[in-house]
């Protein structure tokens, strides 16, 4: 965290999932952080995707879809990457916290 901005980086803890299950777990991640730094999806501001494969972009979309705040919908990047291990989705996302 910088000032009042906060970068976080999240990948799944299930790594035998799909890319919906592990999106999902990622996304719970995300939320932890930014509670833990004061802040919540509506601050968000930017969401880099990383993803395996970009034919499972669908399934991501699905999760993402259940899990991003409609009224504050931020800027977003999908990049189809080589990722470690099992992992098949990382983001990193820059909100706006309260300092």
């Amino acid at each position: 965290m910088h000032g009042g901005v906060l970068t976080t980086v999240a990948t799944a803890n299930v790594k035998a999932a799909s890319v919906y299950e592990q999106a999902r777990d990622a996304l719970s991640i995300i939320d932890a952080n930014l509670a833990e730094a004061g802040s919540d999806k509506s601050r968000i501001l930017t969401v880099w995707v990383y993803i395996a494969d970009m034919k499972d972009k669908p399934e991501f979309n699905r999760a993402w879809d259940e899990w991003v705040d409609r009224g504050n919908l931020p800027v977003r990047a999908c990049l189809g990457v080589d990722l470690e291990d099992a992992d098949l989705v990382e983001l990193v996302v820059t909100a706006a916290v309260t300092v």
